[in-house]
């Protein structure tokens, strides 16, 4: 009885200081706040094709992206999920989460994470004043910028209702190095020198998930990207900070009799980022003798997307997800994931 007081007032307490702080901030002052905005964009086409209302998802490595208690209530041994997307201007995303069932969860589930991006070709100049030009192009493989992230995460079951996990990452962006002019005390151009321009930091992720008992109601809160400030020259810049409370259900819970054969998940977030406005993220997924799933979703506040469609298939401890997101002005985007459960 006293462990279930306990719970109580942890999730009442989590809850009751996050969803004042979601409408808290005026969302006209929240532009460029941050750095680092790759840590935005969603990798799992699974996510992706529900809008990314995600944050009560449950049972695979792919929450270490999403809300690390997910990974509490895994049924198999080890999951493992890769994704692979090309996102607007040809940008390509990789990402790969492990997950380790330890003793069927009597001492938690261990996750890992890795992200990384290719920006693809890029054609660069430096600074050059020998020259009459003051420039000169130094081709396409010159210093080329980089970005990745690698996290170890860890999630419990404190009880049959709630879970917990977290996860610490470091996360690195090398934009490259440039030729900086160099000016005399009569600001005569006189030469250059190379600076480099890299920055890594090591980050953190936490979140709960609350099963409420009626039916298959669940609650989820997480907090994403929580880390010292970053500098490059003079202005100082956070991560991409983000809030999240969840819930989902599974509308079959009302028609029993189907419950056998099929199941239709609907799942609602609430998103505060630190530099955008507030946003509400809506999705569905259908599933068919648990194989066979048909995704739609929709996120409010977008400015070039708002609808958002996916389908997977898992048999025999493989899942294949895809998804769709249609761009108005860039190219639309496809993800595309592959598991692995045993």
């Amino acid at each position: 009885m006293k462990k279930n007081k306990i719970i109580k007032f942890i999730i009442g307490f989590l809850f009751l200081g996050i969803i004042p702080a979601l409408f808290a901030q005026d969302g006209n002052e929240k532009l460029a706040q941050t750095g680092f905005q790759f840590l935005s964009v969603g990798t799992s086409a699974r996510a992706a094709g529900m809008g990314e209302a995600f944050t009560t998802s449950e049972g695979s490595s792919e929450a270490l992206f999403y809300n690390p208690a997910g990974m509490a209530k895994m049924s198999s041994f080890l999951n493992i999920k890769f994704n692979q997307m090309t996102w607007i201007a040809d940008i390509k995303y990789y990402s790969a989460s492990l997950a380790l069932n330890i003793e069927d969860g009597k001492y938690g589930v261990l996750g890992l994470s890795f992200f990384s991006i290719d920006y693809g070709k890029f054609l660069w100049t430096r600074v050059a004043p020998e020259l009459p030009s003051g420039y000169e192009d130094i081709g396409q493989n010159w210093s080329a910028p980089t970005s990745f992230m690698i996290g170890l995460g860890y999630a419990k079951q404190l009880s049959d209702k709630f879970s917990v996990g977290g996860q610490v990452k470091y996360v690195k962006q090398n934009l490259g190095t440039s030729n900086v002019p160099v000016f005399d005390s009569d600001n005569k151009l006189v030469g250059s020198q190379e600076q480099s321009y890299a920055q890594g930091v090591i980050a953190f992720d936490f979140g709960t998930r609350y099963r409420t008992g009626f039916k298959s109601l669940v609650f989820g809160m997480t907090v994403r990207n929580f880390a010292r400030n970053l500098r490059y020259e003079k202005e100082s810049f956070q991560l991409p900070l983000v809030f999240k409370i969840g819930i989902s259900f599974n509308l079959i819970d009302f028609v029993p009799e189907l419950s056998d054969n099929h199941a239709l998940y609907l799942s609602v977030d609430a998103s505060h980022p630190r530099s955008h406005p507030e946003f509400i993220s809506v999705g569905t997924e259908y599933l068919f003798m648990n194989m066979i799933a048909l995704r739609a979703g929709y996120t409010t506040g977008q400015d070039n997307y708002n609808f958002t469609a996916g389908f997977g298939v898992r048999k025999f401890g493989f899942a294949f997800d895809y998804s769709y997101t249609p761009f108005d002005i860039f190219n639309n985007v496809h993800r595309f994931s592959v598991g692995f459960s045993f």
